[in-house]
């Protein structure tokens, strides 16, 4: 038997050696959370409440009371997260952090694996492949087993790669998440899952891992050797997580695993911000943090720095109704604000853009800086109007996920069938529409043209009188010839007898005949994009005819954001979707289409789906707590049908659940 030997530890100091003074830093809930004694703690930190600054904290308040940094891990959810809280604890505390480990998740489980990638099969330098690099993968196992051939319309890599890792961080299997997630690849399910078992095999082969595969890997490392999780598991005697609610079943699983013996486990978050099980989250993480630890304590910090007390009345209404949560009440510092919330029914899209630019100018001259200013929805396709108003009104803005509505890859794309039709000899637009068919690359487009410049009616300014009739014939390969028939015939469609469609029944045309059945196999977010279309359909029933709408649009695309920005020396007014806002903060914010049907989404209302009733609630949440200083909720009462015509819409039921004494109702004429 071996014999033990046990090296004592220094006795921590008696007097922390920092010199922070905890209470007069903190305030009272965060000072009970910071200096809780060591053990198993659910931090429940409302937003706004200042919760870096308890993770921060408390941090500083373990290493103040002897801990070695060698014994503390930090997760986070970003790479910046990481690093702002590792630099403000070193600006508190004169301790070398470098034994500290502080990173994402992902980051975390590559360090670890380095050590022990043996295990599994892999040696220590095996490459992470990036979000191109797995696509790059996907295509080729694709095109090994030969499935681009089998069908016309395969899911792209891009595709593939998305429910690959939405299956890996769920925890579930292909098939589970296809029937789930991506109802609408049911035919391609078997391939699927072939594609699917050679990529983990090619993986293996070629010692590489994705960004998923980090945890998946550090998850079944400690699962199938119990001393390396029991040796990381004694390191860390101290675990902190940030954002908690956010975590889904492999960080949730890997946190549990190493927090197993000495349960000495902080985790902060709030389950009111719980709003992206689409990715994977699982808010039952948080919910059942003290079922899964029993002597849990719980820390509720309620004490908002952010936003006004009238803006934190009507947020703490707005999610009372959820069924579902842990309870806790908002509380401002703030004095009262200049103006309660604003409720601004208006007449239409149109009218709604036209009230929000306004109020934004107004702000401007009055004095608040546009980048303070911020225009929320809940789906990209609420801000058509008001992109295109903004334009017209010369306002700078800018957009969270990068690209404008009208500049998107798939609204592009349909455009493309349009401009053609309007204009035979649009080449860019000819070959952009023909490459979207199955077997159609840039040489076969190239081939494509100029048998069709050599029809005399290409050199037309108006549409042929048949497409189909000059161009079924044009030789294409096997794979391509359906769908080139059914392109061929959807352009008759769009200009019958040579008369142009309306823009509407162009849309519905394109996309019900060609490029649905393609969405479903490019795009990751089919529905989404869907309902990009659906929509882009209805707005453009307001222009008088195909060229006009068309026109509106190029002059959008040509707009010169800098001279626009000239006038406004403070900056951009930021257009984001609640999903890409969460963690920012702005004086101003316009919540708009608060309808149903837009808000809550459609598909949760016909589904009958409470959960994600309450996950569209917390969102609405979310939205409202953005906002600093004022905030305006407007719904317009008319929408434009696709199919023409207009149809009445009811105000998001989210506005009811609310008393109407916490808002101020405004009248616009």
């Amino acid at each position: 038997m071996a014999r033990r030997y046990v090296i004592r530890q220094d006795a921590a100091p008696v007097a922390p050696i920092s010199g922070i003074d905890y209470r007069t830093a903190l305030n009272e809930e965060q000072y009970a959370a910071v200096s809780s004694e060591p053990g198993p703690a659910l931090v429940i930190a409302g937003a706004g409440s200042g919760k870096t600054r308890t993770l921060t904290y408390r941090v500083a308040w373990l290493l103040d009371h002897g801990t070695d940094p060698w014994n503390i891990l930090l997760l986070t959810f970003t790479n910046k997260a990481a690093r702002e809280m590792t630099e403000r604890v070193r600006s508190l505390i004169p301790l070398d952090l470098s034994r500290l480990w502080s990173g994402t998740f992902h980051s975390i489980a590559n360090r670890i694996l380095r050590q022990h990638a043996e295990y599994l099969g892999y040696t220590p330098a095996f490459t992470i492949m990036d979000s191109d690099d797995r696509k790059s993968m996907i295509k080729s196992v694709v095109k090994s087993l030969k499935l681009d051939e089998k069908s016309t319309r395969f899911p792209k890599p891009e595709v593939l790669s998305s429910l690959f890792s939405l299956a890996d961080n769920e925890g579930a299997n292909i098939r589970e998440t296809q029937e789930n997630a991506y109802p609408y690849l049911s035919n391609h399910l078997d391939a699927i899952l072939e594609v699917h078992d050679q990529y983990v095999a090619r993986k293996q082969e070629t010692n590489s891992m994705d960004f998923d595969d980090l945890l998946l890997n550090v998850v079944r490392l400690f699962q199938e050797q119990e001393h390396l999780r029991a040796l990381y598991g004694s390191r860390f005697q101290h675990i902190l997580v940030d954002e908690y609610q956010d975590t889904n079943y492999l960080q949730s699983r890997l946190i549990d695993m190493l927090a197993r013996e000495h349960g000495q486990l902080m985790v902060v978050g709030d389950d009111a911000q719980s709003i992206y099980s689409w990715r994977g989250a699982d808010m039952e993480n948080i919910l059942s943090f003290t079922t899964r630890y029993p002597a849990a304590k719980t820390f509720k910090i309620e004490t908002n720095y952010r936003s006004v007390p009238e803006i934190l009345e009507l947020s703490n209404a707005a999610i009372a109704a959820n069924e579902v949560q842990i309870e806790k009440q908002l509380r401002s510092v703030r004095p009262t604000g200049e103006m309660p919330p604003a409720l601004v029914p208006l007449n239409d899209d149109r009218m709604q853009a036209k009230f929000v630019v306004q109020r934004i100018r107004d702000l401007i001259e009055e004095g608040t800086d546009p980048s303070e200013i911020a225009v929320l929805y809940r789906a990209h396709f609420h801000s058509m109007e008001l992109q295109m108003e903004l334009t017209r009104g010369e306002i700078p803005f800018r957009i969270t996920s990068g690209i404008r509505f009208f500049e998107q890859a798939h609204i592009k794309d349909v455009v493309a069938f349009m401009r053609f039709v309007v204009n035979p000899r649009d080449e860019l637009s000819f070959r952009r529409m023909v490459m979207l068919l199955p077997g159609i690359g840039p040489g076969m487009a190239q081939k494509l043209w100029i048998r069709w410049t050599a029809c005399p009616e290409s050199r037309q300014e108006t549409p042929p009188e048949s497409f189909s009739a000059l161009m079924l014939d044009f030789p294409v390969p096997a794979k391509s010839r359906t769908a080139w028939t059914q392109l061929c015939y959807t352009l008759d469609e769009l200009a019958p007898a040579g008369k142009l469609a309306g823009p509407a029944s162009m849309l519905l045309s394109i996309n019900e005949a060609v490029y649905d059945e393609y969405m479903q196999a490019a795009f990751e977010n089919y529905d989404q994009r869907r309902q990009d279309l659906l929509h882009l359909a209805g707005f453009s029933e307001r222009f008088e005819s195909t060229e006009d709408f068309l026109s509106q649009l190029s002059l959008l695309g040509n707009t010169d954001d800098e001279s626009a920005a000239a006038d406004f020396s403070g900056g951009s007014v930021t257009l984001s979707t609640i999903h890409q806002a969460k963690g920012l903060e702005w004086s101003v914010v316009f919540l708009i289409g608060l309808c149903d049907g837009m808000f809550p989404h459609q598909r949760v209302i016909d589904d009958g789906d409470l959960a994600g009733l309450e996950e569209e609630r917390r969102l609405f949440y979310v939205g409202i707590t953005r906002a600093k200083d004022q905030l305006y909720l407007t719904y317009p009462r008319w929408n434009c049908r696709a199919q023409g015509g207009t149809f009445m819409q009811m105000p998001s039921r989210f506005l009811d659940e609310f008393p109407a004494g916490l808002v101020e109702e405004w009248e616009v004429e």
